[in-house]
């Protein structure tokens, strides 16, 4: 079973950075590909950066520029450092985890992220 735990979550005024942290529990971090998703109340879960196991990496359009994702495979670790934050990306900030080949995908608790003046 793969665990998946969020951090780094918080508040920020407006134009200020957070980074997000989620570490994995799996023996093989290195066979997962990663990913970001965020849910504002109301909405959807919009997929918002992923990274593949080659270290590919794609965004959401309304966040290039101001997103990375990165991962560091011997601490198990996939981040996602936000700068120049907006008052709309406040929403819950959700790791996901999909092993390469297969189907089964792992979700964390998600981390709060307010962005508010």
């Amino acid at each position: 079973q793969v665990q998946l735990a969020e951090s780094g979550g918080g508040s920020v005024q407006p134009g200020g950075s957070l980074r997000l942290s989620c570490v994995a529990s799996v023996s093989i971090f290195s066979r997962f590909a990663m990913a970001w998703y965020r849910q504002a109340p109301g909405k959807q879960r919009d997929l918002v950066a992923f990274i593949s196991i080659f270290g590919l990496t794609n965004y959401e359009e309304s966040v290039k520029g101001r997103f990375t994702i990165s991962r560091d495979n011997a601490k198990k670790t996939v981040y996602l450092q936000m700068n120049s934050l907006k008052p709309e990306d406040t929403a819950v900030y959700y790791c996901k985890a999909v092993v390469t080949g297969g189907t089964d995908e792992y979700w964390g608790q998600g981390t709060q992220v307010t962005v508010s003046s």
